[in-house]
């Protein structure tokens, strides 16, 4: 995997189920830095969707989780890479370099 699209579904009120967990905007800043630092060989495209505002000319495929998340089956904010789900709610780095280090 030499590119990575990874996308940050969230919201600017922090998600019910994750109390004391970072907004989804932080998740997203976080995840950016972090990522080509421990993956500099990897070219990484960050996008953030705003699941309340952003719900003009998405893909099917991100509309199908925004549906799942505004019908309670999974958690924002939601991170995918490469349009493969990876985490939801509180994002852990253990959850991301695992997923990373498969396709790596």
């Amino acid at each position: 995997m030499n590119k990575a699209s990874v996308v940050v579904y969230g919201a600017d009120i922090v998600c019910a189920s994750c109390v004391n967990a970072p907004t989804s905007r932080n998740t997203f800043d976080w995840l950016q830095p972090l990522l080509k630092r421990k993956y500099p060989e990897i070219s990484f495209e960050f996008t953030y969707i705003d699941i309340e505002k952003d719900t003009e000319n998405l893909t099917d495929h991100d509309q199908q989780f925004i549906e799942r998340i505004q019908e309670d089956e999974l958690f924002y904010p939601l991170v995918t890479i490469n349009d493969e789900y990876v985490a939801d709610g509180y994002i852990q780095l253990n959850t991301l370099t695992k997923f990373m280090d498969q396709f790596g």
